[in-house]
């Protein structure tokens, strides 16, 4: 017994304490209540809103991600970079909704199994695919989640939530209706080299 205490006396200070779990500090569903002059319905309703959108916004993100490292055919480089920017782009979105969610006192959806729960954008297979399909698929990702955006900011607005109104319309919907726009015009049906009056004649 003396051997041990005297094992236990001479630990270093800096030994990491390993292995330690615990209870959660704030489950996932409930409000934490900050003075923020907002009511706990109005904060309830965006908390709920936001986390659906956040996980959205990470499977687009991942999407991005996946496109990025299988893209292949002649819009290679181009899509390449651009997907990869895209998902750059996403990522501070995705820190953006949960830091929101934090704010208003919620739990932000975190981990990968939870979101797959929670999206309601449709998973694309494991294997590559042909760009014109990974384009699509991006581009529906994106309407819904503008869709679902332009929904939540009118009921954020409706119930005072200006902080959360202005998030989602500064950030969320402009953004996405951006990334549309640029990915949108790679599956513009055009003629590379010659017009298309020039080919026929």
């Amino acid at each position: 017994m003396p051997n041990q205490h005297h094992a236990a006396r001479s630990m270093p200070e800096a030994q990491p304490v390993l292995g330690q779990r615990a209870k959660e500090s704030q489950p996932y569903g409930t409000l934490m209540r900050y003075p923020l002059g907002l009511s706990d319905h109005a904060r309830s309703s965006s908390v709920e809103s936001l986390n659906l959108l956040l996980a959205d916004t990470i499977s687009l993100r991942d999407m991005y991600k996946k496109h990025h490292w299988q893209v292949s055919g002649p819009t290679f480089y181009a899509l390449h970079l651009l997907f990869d920017k895209h998902a750059g782009e996403q990522t501070e979105l995705v820190d953006k909704l949960a830091e929101r969610v934090q704010l208003l006192g919620g739990v932000a959806i975190a981990m990968g199994g939870d979101v797959a729960e929670l999206t309601r954008v449709e998973k694309p297979p494991r294997g590559r695919e042909e760009v014109p399909v990974q384009v699509s698929r991006l581009l529906e990702a994106h309407e819904h989640i503008l869709t679902e955006a332009r929904t939540l900011a009118r009921q954020a607005a409706e119930a005072g939530d200006e902080g959360t109104n202005d998030l989602v319309v500064s950030d969320v919907i402009r953004l996405n209706e951006l990334q549309v726009w640029f990915v949108s015009e790679h599956v513009v049906d055009t003629p590379l080299v010659r017009t298309a009056q020039s080919a026929g004649s």
